[in-house]
């Protein structure tokens, strides 16, 4: 009767424990998958940063394009300007200088 009531406590340890591994096992399964979801998520947002940050550098590009345009046109009209007021000046000049 001793050996049977050993035997059956020792069987019900030995399910406990297979029990419990199983448990372990599954929740570890669930850590892994957390962790690669986790990951996944991880680098889809990195992909949307670096997305966005190129998105951002093109239209810094395209904005700095823009302004340079702009100061070129503008060295360009007060250029003409200088080149028509010396013109201007000049002939104002000649024409002075014939009236004496």
């Amino acid at each position: 009767m001793k050996k049977v009531v050993l035997s059956m406590a020792l069987i019900a340890v030995l399910g406990l424990s297979f029990t419990s591994c199983r448990e372990t096992t599954d929740k570890t399964g669930e850590a892994v998958d957390n962790a690669a979801n986790a990951a996944e998520d991880a680098l889809e947002e990195a992909g949307d940063a670096v997305e966005d940050a190129a998105e951002n550098l093109e239209d810094a590009v395209d904005n700095a394009m823009e302004a340079s345009e702009d100061a070129v046109e503008k060295a360009q009209e007060i250029a003409n300007d200088s080149i028509d007021n010396a013109e201007d000046n000049a002939e104002n000049a000649v024409d002075a200088a014939n009236d004496n």
